[in-house]
C-alpha cells in the first residue's frame, strides 16, 4: 500500500464532523479540542458555506451555534439534516428557548444545549439518541421575566434576528429590545 492510499483509509476511519460557528476564538477552542478526540474536523460560519462544504464533505457528527451572523443556525439544521438524516447534529446556544429548542428538534437535530457547553457535553449529547423519561419535572411555575425572554426569542428567529422588525412585532421600542437584549447576555 503506498502512503496515499494508507492516509486515506486513516482519513475515511475519523469521525468527521462540521462546526457551524461564527465566533472564531470559540470554533478554533472547539476544533481544537475534538481533533485531540481524532475527529477530522471542519468550521464554517454561515449557511451559504455549510452548503458549499457539503458539496464535497459529508459530516457523521455536526455543532452548530443558534445565532449566527447573518442568519440562523435552525436554517443550518434544516440543511445538514436534509443532506444526511443521519448527521447526528447538536445545536449550541446561548439564547436557549423552549420554542427554538422545539424546532432544532423538529428540524433534525439530536440535542440542544445551552452554552457554555464543552466538548464532554457535546460529545455525551452525540450518543444520546432518545429522550430521557426520568429528568426531574420543575416544581416552580415558569417567572414572568422567562416568559417574557421566551416570546422576545420567538419573535427574534421570525424575524431571522433583526432587532428592529423584532422589537416592531412587539411593539416596544427598538432600545428597549437592545437594552434587554444586552442585559440577558451579561446574565
Amino acid at each position: 500500500m503506498d502512503a496515499e492510499h494508507l492516509e486515506s483509509e486513516k482519513a475515511e476511519a475519523e469521525p468527521s464532523l462540521v462546526i457551524v460557528e461564527d465566533d472564531v476564538s470559540f470554533a478554533r477552542a472547539l476544533r481544537r479540542s475534538f481533533e485531540r478526540r481524532g475527529y477530522r474536523v471542519t468550521v464554517c460560519g454561515r449557511a451559504d458555506e455549510l452548503t458549499e462544504l457539503l458539496l464535497t464533505h459529508g459530516p457523521q457528527f455536526a455543532v452548530v451555534d443558534l445565532k449566527l451572523i447573518g442568519g440562523s443556525g435552525l436554517e443550518c439544521v434544516r440543511i445538514l439534516h436534509a443532506h444526511d438524516p443521519e448527521t447526528k447534529i447538536v445545536v449550541l446556544t446561548g439564547f436557549a428557548s423552549i420554542t427554538t429548542a422545539v424546532e432544532a428538534i423538529k428540524l433534525g437535530a439530536c440535542h440542544y444545549l445551552a452554552k457554555p457547553s464543552n466538548t464532554d457535553d457535546i460529545e455525551a449529547a452525540f450518543g444520546r439518541v432518545t429522550g430521557d423519561s426520568t429528568v426531574p419535572l420543575t416544581e416552580r411555575p415558569t417567572s414572568i421575566k422567562n416568559l417574557e425572554w421566551e416570546r422576545i426569542h420567538e419573535a427574534l428567529v421570525d424575524s431571522n434576528f433583526n432587532v428592529s422588525e423584532t422589537a416592531r412585532r412587539l411593539g416596544m421600542h427598538r432600545r428597549t429590545l437592545a437594552r434587554k437584549l444586552a442585559k440577558r447576555r451579561m446574565s
